[in-house]
């Protein structure tokens, strides 16, 4: 499976250093090629869509218009202050309207999500490109938060891969901005412990609950 060929790709800076953009240019989305973790799936990651924001001028009815593109899921990362702050607080009711299936799941700017949040994701994630659906992730920039669940993406597929090479697949893809922070960087390191740790944890409960 080949990413579609309509969509732009590019890198993004960081947030502090944001792109000019206006609304007539189309919505550039980045394709993760997911073969190295045994999936023929590809996983897109783009900015956030109808920005409004200094110097990003973007238009949110041309930027929803994904449907056409062959989205069927987006996850969206943004906080909904977020959604209000950058002048898209109907973002997640516009995506339902056009038909795509919605999973919100925010995340603090610069921040990373508890694990068991984190597992939910991993594991939407997966039904998604298993039933071959064309899914969309995004939060503020495309850069941390987005790129952060992408790398755990790998490291939950693959058990070969390790954090800095999950770290490099999307650096080479979305630019060196990707995985911003510290705190993001050293999440990746530890997701396979704590990742383990929570499933231990969750298949214990659900034994004791069934006696």
């Amino acid at each position: 499976m080949k990413p579609p060929s309509s969509i732009q790709t590019s890198e993004f800076d960081s947030s502090d250093e944001e792109p000019i953009e206006d609304e007539q240019t189309p919505i550039q989305i980045s394709w993760l090629s997911l073969s190295r973790v045994n999936c023929s799936q590809f996983l897109g990651l783009c900015a956030l869509p109808g920005c409004k924001f200094k110097d990003v001028r973007r238009n949110v009815q041309k930027d929803t218009e994904l449907k056409s593109c062959g989205i069927q899921d987006i996850f969206v990362f943004c906080t909904r202050g977020e959604l209000s702050k950058y002048r898209v607080p109907n973002l997640l009711d516009l995506y339902q309207q056009c038909g795509i299936i919605t999973h919100h799941h925010p995340i603090a700017d610069g921040g990373t999500p508890d694990i068991a949040s984190c597992c939910e994701i991993m594991e939407e994630l997966t039904i998604c490109l298993k039933n071959y659906r064309k899914t969309l992730i995004h939060c503020y920039g495309g850069l941390g938060r987005s790129c952060l669940v992408a790398a755990c993406l790998l490291l939950y597929l693959s058990d070969t891969i390790s954090p800095e090479q999950a770290i490099d697949s999307l650096r080479d893809l979305r630019g060196s901005g990707a995985i911003q922070t510290i705190k993001q960087y050293n999440y990746l390191h530890e997701f396979r412990d704590k990742l383990a740790a929570h499933l231990s944890s969750r298949d214990s409960q659900s034994r004791s609950v069934s006696r």
